[in-house]
């Protein structure tokens, strides 16, 4: 339980760190406002479309009884919504992070250099960042999908597909949301994706806690993109702890030995 008020803490100093540093703030939201544009007008046209892809899925149900068509196609033209948009919040992050490449590389090296220490460069150029993005956003894009789908079957189970089901999904989004947001800090300490899963792996709560609420926020229209600049700044306070628990003072530890405390920031 530690570790999951840890994570949550780093997303609360992020966005006072942006808050604090209100320039940062104005220019990290602008990837986040074009990528809503394409987001909205991408669910809006799932939202006019969900009935006809259903109806055109179940050409078993043409002879069903009223009112049992019209219940088993509206409950598959809402789950096909709702499969739409776990998609879009878990990959929002993902397109706008390529979209805003410049702007939150320079957001992060922004949180580490008030932060003291060693400001990590990744030596590389542009589209080579670019690319290792895209490269690992679609590796973990292909994940989420899996995911995805295994949760959309389990949807129809009774009971469990309303219950059950609908927390897991948020858990995943949010794994996955904190996974895009620190590979910004960790890719500029070349830091390679496999090592960032592991690195995942060894603190699920701490990332959960971090990205479950985030994911949730971002249920919220609007939300999202006030809440990125403030997300990627977060991120970075956690990825700098993760890698330096040999670091962390004597008695001032984040959820079992990673850094000083997120409150620390301000």
């Amino acid at each position: 339980m530690r570790d999951l008020a840890g994570g949550f803490r780093y997303l609360l100093a992020g966005q006072r760190w942006v808050v604090g540093h209100g320039r940062w703030l104005g220019f990290g939201l602008l990837p986040g406002l074009v990528s809503l544009v394409l987001y909205a007008g991408a669910l809006t046209g799932l939202g006019y479309g969900a009935d006809d892809l259903a109806t055109w899925a179940t050409p078993f149900a043409d002879g069903w009884s009223s009112p049992w068509t019209g219940l088993f196609r509206g409950f598959l033209t809402a789950l096909v919504f709702c499969l739409g948009l776990f998609l879009a919040v878990v990959t929002f992050t993902a397109v706008t992070l390529l979209i805003g490449q410049p702007f939150y590389e320079s957001l992060s090296e922004q949180v580490d250099r008030s932060e003291g220490g060693e400001v990590p460069e990744s030596g590389l150029p542009f589209w080579r960042e670019l690319w290792i993005s895209a490269r690992d956003s679609l590796k973990v894009l292909g994940r989420v999908l899996l995911c995805g789908i295994l949760l959309f079957v389990l949807g129809f189970l009774p009971v469990v597909g309303q219950t059950v089901v609908p927390v897991l999904g948020f858990c995943v989004t949010g794994y996955f949301l904190t996974q895009e947001l620190t590979s910004v800090a960790l890719q500029r300490r070349k830091v390679e994706l496999p090592e960032q899963l592991a690195l995942m792996r060894s603190r699920r709560l701490l990332v959960l806690g971090f990205g479950v609420p985030l994911a949730l926020a971002f249920l919220i229209p609007l939300v999202a993109v006030f809440l990125m600049p403030g997300a990627v700044a977060g991120a970075t306070l956690m990825a700098r702890d993760l890698l330096r628990p040999e670091e962390a003072p004597a008695g001032e530890t984040v959820a079992g030995g990673f850094g000083p405390p997120p409150p620390a920031y301000s």
